[in-house]
């Protein structure tokens, strides 16, 4: 049986990762294994609905539209709506960049965020992915990942800046202390000049389901209090979607 027009719409979606948010028109047909003419046909299809957007570059990128309906998904629907007050308590309170994330595969997924008037870089955006290993939340979710998606990822740690982990038995040794003291930091890792400390979110059932982090210049002297802060928000998150 042949591949079905549904199947090669994936594809092309699928050609779309974290190292590929824009993509030519040849590299998509390339990547996703299709002729130049059937990728031409199926990308007009999706800028029509809204799927893909087309950049003044002649890049295409993934729509607004798609994000949208993901977001329809009941669970992360529901972890937003939980967690908007208390993302908005921080960000009153500290005038940082928060996140809110869950994993998505090995990567990490950014549901929510409020940006803040700290004058730090930051990469991530709603709808954005990052890599695990280098993120405060994305350590958060690989701290509580099953076991083969903690071996992937040890497998590829690919350098951001200079202060990345790329040693594995040095970021095992982290996963480790996550879990044990309840907390992630970052220096440096995804961007030069932005630290990171986050906290895991839990479920109804105590599994760990999303992660919610702060972006400073530096944690120097307000780790302690920036992760009591974190620690407070994520179990009002989890009173909040144990009642719904």
């Amino acid at each position: 049986m042949g591949a079905t027009v549904t199947s090669r719409v994936f594809d092309l979606l699928g050609a779309f990762d974290a190292g590929h948010r824009s993509l030519t028109l040849s590299a998509l047909a390339r990547r996703a294994g299709l002729p130049l003419a059937t990728a031409h046909r199926l990308v007009a299809d999706l800028r029509r609905c809204g799927a893909l957007d087309r950049r003044p570059d002649g890049e295409y990128v993934i729509g607004r539209r798609l994000w949208d309906l993901g977001l329809l998904a009941p669970m992360r629907t529901g972890l937003r709506q939980a967690a908007s007050p208390f993302l908005h308590d921080l960000y009153g309170a500290t005038l940082a960049t928060v996140h809110l994330a869950v994993r998505d595969g090995a990567e990490a997924l950014y549901i929510d965020r409020l940006a803040g008037h700290v004058s730090v870089p930051i990469v991530s955006d709603v709808g954005s992915r990052l890599p695990l290993h280098a993120t405060g939340v994305g350590k958060v979710l690989l701290a509580h990942a099953p076991d083969d998606v903690v071996a992937a990822a040890l497998a590829r740690l690919t350098r951001i800046t200079p202060y990345t982990v790329t040693e594995p038995a040095r970021l095992l040794a982290q996963v480790r202390r996550i879990r044990a003291e309840g907390y992630a930091t970052t220096g440096e890792e995804m961007s030069l000049g932005a630290c990171s400390v986050a906290v895991p979110v839990r479920g109804p059932a105590d599994e760990v389901v999303a992660a919610l982090g702060i972006v400073v210049p530096t944690l120097r002297r307000e780790r302690p209090k920036l992760v009591a802060a974190l620690q407070v928000a994520a179990q009002g998150i989890s009173r909040t979607l144990a009642r719904s």
